[in-house]
């Protein structure tokens, strides 16, 4: 919660936000939470060439009250097949552990997490099948990989703003922000009879939606 940091380093949070809004980085987007701006979140594409590519994954970051001195936990909201990333969504790497700094900064461990599914750590696995699979069976791997992401990582269509809640509700509805007239479910069919019983029954299908 952002009551628990500092006045310093809350500061410091606002300034890089807005930093990562203006600048950026390469797949990946930061969703900002406008009831609470410690609540970092961020979607990251699958990189090409990897098992990911075509995947959006939505993570976390959660800030204990002694950020930035200490490390921010990091986790996955969205089902991934990697080595470094637990059942739970648990993120494994060494930059939220022993090579964290304070002034290392939200930018820096964003494009480390997304490295991550470029070059995975097997030797530091959380899920031990899938660093088992990347050392003695990689097309398995892969495969796994793929599967999970075609299934829990598809990119929803939206042209809403980027907002901890306007995910949410891409997620929720499963349906374009910016659907088309043409995309939408099919009307239901007006019976026949006069204008009256047409605009009852319009009314009654509205209630429906």
């Amino acid at each position: 919660m952002s009551e628990t940091l500092s006045n310093t380093a809350l500061a410091q949070l606002v300034k890089e936000l807005r930093d990562l809004d203006k600048k950026p980085c390469e797949g990946i987007k930061v969703l900002i939470n406008e009831e609470n701006i410690a609540d970092v979140q961020a979607e990251l594409e699958g990189p090409a060439g990897t098992p990911y590519e075509g995947g959006l994954f939505r993570m976390r970051l959660i800030l204990g009250s002694d950020f930035p001195n200490a490390a921010p936990k990091g986790y996955f909201l969205t089902k991934i097949f990697h080595p470094n990333v637990s059942n739970e969504g648990e993120i494994c790497v060494n930059v939220l552990k022993k090579d964290w700094k304070p002034d290392l900064g939200i930018r820096h461990v964003l494009l480390v997490i997304r490295c991550l599914l470029i070059e995975p750590f097997p030797e530091s696995a959380l899920n031990e099948e899938a660093g088992r699979l990347l050392l003695e069976e990689y097309d398995e791997y892969a495969r796994h990989a793929q599967l999970m992401t075609s299934i829990h990582a598809q990119p929803p269509k939206r042209s809403m703003p980027l907002t901890t809640s306007g995910a949410n509700k891409a997620v929720e509805k499963g349906v374009a922000a910016d659907a088309k007239p043409g995309d939408a479910a099919p009307a239901v069919k007006k019976s026949k009879g006069d204008k009256g019983k047409k605009t009852l029954d319009k009314k009654k299908s509205l209630k429906r939606l």
